[in-house]
């Protein structure tokens, strides 16, 4: 059975800032929480995506914003998120199942490779419904209060990298946390099982850049999406576009009458086709 992936970002590429809403709800300042703690973190040397882990773990506790959170409160409030898909979602999901299942042989999967906190996304009903693996950072929490206290797995930049070479080897999500080494086994060409031509790649911002080089270098398809006001993100992606390591850039509308709706369908289709020329036949 061949197989088409379509791999998403979730914050601002599916959802707007996850995060950003966590911290909102917990009447944290979302803009100086970015713009100035994690900024400060970042010049003095963190990596951002530890220095929003920090920041996030800094305000756990008695007294803190944060109280006493935990995994569970993460996936409850990843439920929240369910209200707050772009337009088109969940809809575009069953679409594209119906396109690929004119072809014999040829199946559709869908994964979330973020940035983002990794329970918050398994928290929605949406993606527990629809995606065939989630990677994000994660937590570990305190034997004793189970309050998150640690950070388990940071997703930088190239980190993203790892997980579509995970999920072009045939690496379950499951098996990537508890074998972290399966990734660099060495598997023959021919018995990976989703080549990167076939892959289709939907990101919102420069932590994506990595994976829009990977996919494109290797002949598959990718999307920037941008949002209205985010205009240094688009001034970024702009740059992108110039040197060829991003082909388009859309608004985030999954809708069938929408740009970015619209061409995801016609790459699902046109990948599904061409692999079926390679030696799979139309229904």
């Amino acid at each position: 059975m061949a197989v088409v992936a379509v791999v998403f970002d979730f914050d601002d590429t599916l959802v707007p800032d996850s995060t950003s809403a966590l911290l909102s709800a917990h009447g944290i300042d979302s803009g100086t929480f970015w713009t100035e703690d994690a900024k400060r973190l970042v010049d003095e040397g963190y990596d951002p995506p530890l220095a929003y882990l920090k920041l996030l773990l800094d305000r756990v506790g008695d007294g803190c914003p944060l109280g006493h959170l935990t995994n569970a409160d993460l996936r409850v409030f990843g439920a929240t998120m369910d209200s707050t898909f772009f337009p088109g979602i969940p809809q575009i999901f069953d679409d594209l199942r119906t396109e690929v299942a004119t072809y014999r042989d040829i199946s559709i999967e869908f994964y979330i490779v973020s940035g983002g906190l990794e329970e918050v996304i398994l928290g929605s009903s949406v993606v527990a419904q629809h995606f065939d693996g989630v990677y994000g950072c994660q937590f570990g929490e305190d034997e004793s209060t189970g309050e998150v206290r640690h950070v388990k797995r940071c997703v930088t930049f190239t980190e993203k990298t790892r997980f579509l070479f995970e999920i072009h080897k045939g690496i379950s999500a499951e098996d990537s946390k508890t074998q972290p080494h399966l990734v660099n086994e060495f598997i023959k060409e021919e018995a990976r099982r989703v080549p990167f031509e076939q892959m289709i790649y939907v990101g919102d911002g420069l932590t994506d850049v990595p994976c829009f080089s990977l996919v494109n270098k290797n002949n598959g398809v990718t999307f920037g999406v941008f949002q209205r006001g985010h205009e240094s993100a688009k001034q970024a992606f702009q740059r992108f576009l110039a040197t060829d390591r991003v082909k388009s850039l859309y608004s985030p509308d999954y809708r069938e009458d929408a740009d970015l709706g619209a061409m995801l369908r016609a790459a699902v289709a046109s990948t599904a086709t061409r692999v079926a020329l390679q030696g799979h036949r139309p229904v």
